[in-house]
C-alpha cells in the first residue's frame, strides 16, 4: 500500500483515438480501456492519458511511459505497401507516438510497449512487422475471433531483463493479428511464442525499455488472474526516475 500519494510516480499512457459514443453523443474521442488504468494504480503509478498532439512531446512532468495497443501501423512508416488484410490505421496516432517514444528514450525514461506498443517500439528504431501473422503462422490462435483473447505460451531468454521479471515461461492473454518481422537494429529479441512469433524485446542499455506482444493489462483466458509484474517493473523503474527529479 503506497501512503503517500506524492510518492506514485506519474505515469502516461498513449491513447486510441476512434469514434466513439456515451449518453447522447456520438464523435471522435480520446479513449483508452481501464485496464490500462487500473493496471497501473495497483502498481503504484498515478495514470495520465496523453492524447494525439501536433505538438513535440513534452514528459517534464512524466515518470514513465506505456505505449497502449490499437489500430494497425501505417505500413508506410515501415516502407511496404498495404497488405489485403491490413486492418485500419490511425496515421496520426502512429506519428505522435513514434515522436513520443524517442522523446522518452532521449530522457531514459521507463517504457512499456503493449502489443502495439511493441510495434511501434520496433518501427520508431528501424524495423518492420509481419502484416498478417495467420499466412505465416497458419492459424490465429493470436486473434482467435474478433473481441475474444487469445492465449500464447512464451519462453523468455535467461537472463534478460523480462525473464527476470516473468521467469523464463508464461501463459499470457493475446490479441494481434501482426507482429514484429525484422527486429529494429537498437532492439534484442528476448520472448518467443511456441510457433516463433516475436512476444517481447527490450533495448539494451535502457533504464527500462520493453516491449510485449500480448496484454498484461488482461486476465489470462480460463483464468481471468491478471499479473500486474510488468506494470509493477515499471512502476519500479519510474520511482527511480522520481527519486532523480527530487535529488
Amino acid at each position: 500500500m503506497v501512503s503517500n500519494a506524492s510518492d506514485r510516480p506519474i505515469i502516461g499512457i498513449s491513447t486510441y483515438v476512434e469514434t466513439a459514443s456515451w449518453g447522447v453523443w456520438h464523435r471522435e474521442a480520446a479513449l483508452l480501456p481501464t485496464t490500462y488504468v487500473d493496471a497501473v494504480h495497483r502498481s503504484g503509478g498515478v495514470p495520465v492519458l496523453l492524447p494525439v498532439l501536433p505538438d513535440e512531446p513534452d514528459l517534464s512532468s512524466v515518470d514513465a511511459l506505456v505505449f497502449a495497443g490499437g489500430a494497425d501501423i501505417d505500413p508506410a512508416r515501415y516502407g511496404e505497401q498495404p497488405h489485403a488484410e491490413l486492418g485500419p490505421t490511425r496515421p496520426p496516432r502512429d506519428c505522435w507516438e513514434i515522436r513520443l517514444l524517442r522523446a522518452a528514450l532521449d530522457r531514459d525514461l521507463p517504457v512499456l510497449g503493449v502489443c502495439r506498443g511493441a510495434q511501434i517500439m520496433n518501427v520508431a528504431l528501424g524495423g518492420t512487422l509481419h502484416q498478417h501473422l495467420p499466412e505465416l503462422v497458419e492459424h490465429r490462435e493470436h486473434q482467435p475471433e474478433p473481441a475474444v483473447f487469445g492465449s500464447t505460451k512464451v519462453d523468455l531468454r535467461p537472463g534478460s531483463r523480462i525473464a527476470e521479471i516473468l521467469g523464463e515461461r508464461v501463459e499470457v492473454p493475446c490479441y494481434h493479428h501482426q507482429a514484429i518481422d525484422e527486429v529494429a537494429p537498437r532492439l534484442e529479441v528476448t520472448g518467443w511464442a511456441d510457433d516463433g512469433t516475436v512476444e517481447a524485446v527490450e533495448l539494451a542499455g535502457a533504464r527500462f525499455a520493453l516491449g510485449v506482444q500480448w496484454h498484461p493489462e488482461e486476465g489470462t483466458p480460463g483464468s481471468g488472474t491478471v499479473d500486474d509484474r510488468l506494470f509493477a517493473a515499471l512502476t519500479a523503474a519510474a520511482k527511480e526516475v522520481r527519486g532523480d527529479h527530487r535529488a
